[in-house]
């Protein structure tokens, strides 16, 4: 049991250094699943070893496979080769971490062995019908809370069959449980989405061995195709800075005048840069250098300097690619100047918390004015003209949810009055030592 962290943030001067954040989150999960499923070993250099990473290093060791940090911090995976996993023993303790419950069952969905998932109390909340659906549909069986909620109980088959599926909600998730499922399958296993989201699967799938392919349908969606039965072979990964965790310290750099900060290897993946598109809208002086590709995932050095931003309208269709950072956003759009209105929020209404409602609420209370649309937009009415930042001096409920705990932190640098978050200890699902680390660059963050 985890117990609760109240932390407080205290109005800061200027944000400067030169870090690395944490390893990307998704890309972590995705090298611990594959990896245990190639052929030989799968080294992996920065992956970010928070709380929800390490559940999936925990499972794939219960599946069968090896997976271990060396001394030097370097992980070291050995697979036991596709259809190869074994049945647990235990239960799988997914932890706080949707993206791994939901991308392990589509795995474990493909061999004839019977795996118990379960997470912590939020995880259990979470619908994972969306993911169960297409996989019934492939052959596989689930017994399930209603809802199709953990403890879930996922019946594998060997003899999975492929299916073509159109996404009915923009969901990487989904879309890489449909396609891990398809490796075990005898035939092509086809995957539409009418937006594009996060292909971090493809591109591991294919660092890997395995032959993707991406084609554009004549209405404009789409179709992400896998070949089943490909022979995945141990690979050498290089996880870059996780972009989503990057934007916190991102974000109070540009709130707070004199700042400089160089934030290092970050990943730059299209599907990933829909917040930083935002900000240079709103006039954030952000420098993109050093490019370049590790592992087939793009990366740069990002550069921050302090910036006065400008409220803007962000459209539905850029949401796949910054669903996360919808939340820092908004504390962004709190200290801009005017009002900035955020488009096609549905899908935050079923994250780690409904997240549109626990940043309209939290806004609300540090004295900004905010409104929720029947659309499930946000509008926000920054206070950035006023030469003030917003008044603060509130606490935040965080409902267990890491992003709005760093949100409202990286909000309390900017605010008349300090911010407190009634806990922060779930931060470690994704950020290990955030609190350290933007102490170290200037921030003034504390126990409450």
């Amino acid at each position: 049991m985890t117990h609760a962290r109240p932390l407080r943030s205290t109005t800061t001067g200027a944000i400067r250094g030169s870090i690395r954040v944490p390893g990307d989150k998704s890309i972590s999960h995705r090298s611990l699943m594959l990896g245990a499923i190639a052929v030989g070993e799968t080294v992996i250099h920065g992956l970010l070893e928070g709380e929800d990473v390490l559940h999936t290093a925990a499972a794939m060791r219960l599946l069968g496979a090896e997976a271990e940090r060396s001394e030097d911090g370097v992980w070291r995976v050995r697979g036991v080769g596709l259809g190869a996993l074994q049945e647990p023993a235990q239960v799988l303790d997914m932890g706080n971490s949707g993206t791994a419950a939901r991308l392990l069952m589509g795995l474990v969905a493909g061999h004839p062995i019977t795996c118990v998932f379960t997470g912590d109390a939020s995880l259990n909340k979470r619908p994972m019908a969306r993911v169960t659906k297409p996989l019934e549909e492939m052959g596989a069986r689930f017994v399930g809370r209603s809802g199709g909620r953990l403890p879930l109980t996922v019946v594998g088959s060997g003899e999975l069959v492929p299916i073509t599926y159109r996404l009915p909600v923009a969901s990487a998730q989904v879309k890489s449980a449909i396609l891990l499922a398809g490796l075990n399958t005898a035939g092509a296993t086809t995957v539409i989405e009418a937006e594009p989201t996060r292909d971090h699967t493809e591109l591991m799938l294919r660092h890997f061995g395995a032959t993707v392919t991406t084609e554009r349908l004549e209405d404009g969606a789409l179709a992400v195709t896998v070949i089943g039965q490909p022979e995945l072979t141990g690979r050498t990964i290089h996880v870059p800075a996780d972009p989503s965790s990057a934007a916190f310290p991102a974000v109070a750099a540009l709130l707070r005048p004199g700042s400089d900060l160089l934030l290092n290897d970050v990943g730059m993946n299209p599907r990933r840069t829909g917040l930083y598109d935002t900000l240079v809208e709103m006039g954030a002086d952000i420098a993109f250098e050093n490019r370049r590709d590790q592992a087939g995932e793009p990366v740069a050095d990002l550069r921050v300097k302090h910036s006065a931003l400008k409220g803007i309208v962000v459209p539905a269709d850029r949401a796949p690619s910054m669903i996360d950072e919808y939340p820092v956003l908004a504390a962004a759009a709190a200290c801009a100047e005017g009002t900035t209105v955020m488009l096609g929020l549905k899908e935050l209404r079923v994250k780690e918390s409904d997240r549109l409602a626990m940043v309209a609420e939290g806004l609300t209370r540090c004295g900004v004015s905010v409104e929720v649309g029947a659309d499930d937009s946000l509008t926000v009415h920054g206070t950035g003209g006023t030469g003030k930042g917003p008044k603060g001096g509130a606490s935040v409920a965080t409902a267990m949810d890491h992003r709005i705990a760093m949100s409202f932190l990286v909000l309390g640098m900017a605010s008349e009055e300090p911010i407190s978050v009634d806990d922060g200890a779930f931060i470690d699902t994704s950020f290990p030592d955030f609190v350290g680390l933007m102490n170290r660059l200037g921030a003034k963050i504390g126990e409450a």
